[in-house]
């Protein structure tokens, strides 16, 4: 860890904890209410979400519209023996060459189902890419670094299925929201994941929503359960292997996010750029931590352009 990002992990420790916030999906599910009141949202989908105990994510997924120009190809294919190494994949409509984009899901380390995030595949997929869904085990099941392990496997997998769904697998990138954007960053600037599954050059880009990646010390109940048992916390850290070699980053994040700080995204990109690397840090005023993944949902994308600009960034870097 060079000095630079030394001071920066000191400063941090001084400044706030990061956090995962347990409390989170209850403030998702206020603004939703409140986006339904203001007519954003329809009454019948929040009122069908809470009639099914189940999350807003669940209503964006079954009575949310879904993009047109795309749809899912493939259901549960293993990368893994594992019930929870499975992905779905979502491909444009019509043929063509599609770059392939492996996206994984948030929950901080301990909850979360591909089955509830379709819709978000289906928006990024229909922007032109073969999109890997994949769900990945979890705490307490497992700890660090097996969910880290899984979306290695899970990207190898996704490349080699790719071709036989009009995808170009020496065009991938990985992106997550939250600990899913963990993950994809984790797999993207620390070597030896992808090294692992032995292809050590796979990814060529990646862009992370809302991800924590400068989260020390292990300070609340995620966190440490998903880490606590690391004897270098460093290596659970995506800022401590920045490098100049590293794939092209996008690291976009909401100034209003009382979960994970904006702070995480700015120093990722503050190491990233120090070595010399290639990153671009999009901050979004008065976004919060749900807005910035509920943007990609047709319901929401007029207020945050999320999606237009993490599908432009994905075409400019791999072609």
């Amino acid at each position: 860890m060079t000095d630079l990002r030394q001071n920066d992990h000191n400063a941090a420790r001084d400044r706030r904890p990061h956090r995962l916030d347990p409390g989170a999906l209850a403030r998702f599910k206020e603004r939703m209410a409140e986006w339904t009141r203001r007519g954003m949202l329809g009454a019948t989908a929040l009122a069908g979400a809470a009639a099914a105990a189940c999350s807003p994510l669940a209503a964006l997924n079954a009575l949310g519209p879904r993009d047109r120009g795309a749809r899912r190809v493939a259901s549960d294919l293993p990368y893994g023996p594992g019930p929870r190494q499975r992905m779905d994949l979502y491909a444009p409509d019509g043929a063509g060459l599609w770059p392939v984009v492996v996206f994984f899901y948030g929950g901080g380390w301990d909850s979360g189902e591909k089955a509830l995030y379709g819709w978000a595949a289906q928006a990024i997929a229909a922007q032109g890419f073969i999109v890997a869904l994949p769900d990945y085990r979890l705490v307490p099941d497992v700890h660090f670094p097996a969910f880290i392990e899984d979306a290695a496997a899970a990207t190898a997998r996704a490349a080699d299925l790719a071709a036989a769904y009009g995808g170009d697998p020496t065009r991938l990138a990985v992106a997550g929201h939250s600990a899913g954007a963990h993950l994809a960053m984790m797999i993207t600037l620390d070597r030896r994941y992808m090294a692992a599954v032995e292809q050590p050059g796979l990814i060529r880009a990646a862009a992370g929503l809302a991800g924590p990646y400068e989260f020390l010390p292990f300070n609340v109940p995620a966190a440490v359960n998903a880490f606590g048992r690391v004897a270098d916390p460093l290596q659970t850290q995506p800022v401590a292997f920045a490098r100049a070699d590293a794939p092209p980053l996008w690291i976009a994040h909401g100034t209003a996010d009382t979960v994970v700080h904006d702070e995480d995204a700015r120093l990722l990109h503050a190491a990233i750029q120090t070595v010399g690397g290639d990153s671009q840090l999009r901050l979004y005023e008065d976004v919060d931590h749900a807005t910035i993944v509920a943007a990609l949902s047709p319901l929401f994308r007029g207020r945050v352009p999320v999606l237009a600009e993490m599908s432009a960034f994905l075409r400019d870097k791999l072609g």
